[in-house]
């Protein structure tokens, strides 16, 4: 077998594991599971709308930059 098929078999126990021990838990360590789960979804959500946002920000200042360039080559030219 190879390297990627050892790794995907490892991956498959690890998650069988994870999920055989979250069943057998408690209610409440279940609760704190959903909550990690919960925050770790919002917070990559937040960084990937400051991340789309801080590249809009980029696009418009491009933008706005090539239009001060064309304009001044414009005047330039006359």
């Amino acid at each position: 077998m190879g390297n990627k098929t050892n790794g995907l078999l490892a991956l498959l126990g690890l998650g069988a594991l994870a999920w055989w021990k979250y069943k057998k838990s408690s209610p409440e360590d279940q609760q704190k599971v959903k909550d990690t789960i919960n925050n770790a979804k919002d917070n990559l959500t937040k960084f990937g709308n400051d991340l789309k946002d801080k590249a809009n920000q980029t696009v418009d200042q491009l933008k706005n930059k090539a239009d001060e360039l064309k304009t001044e080559a414009q005047q330039s030219a006359e």
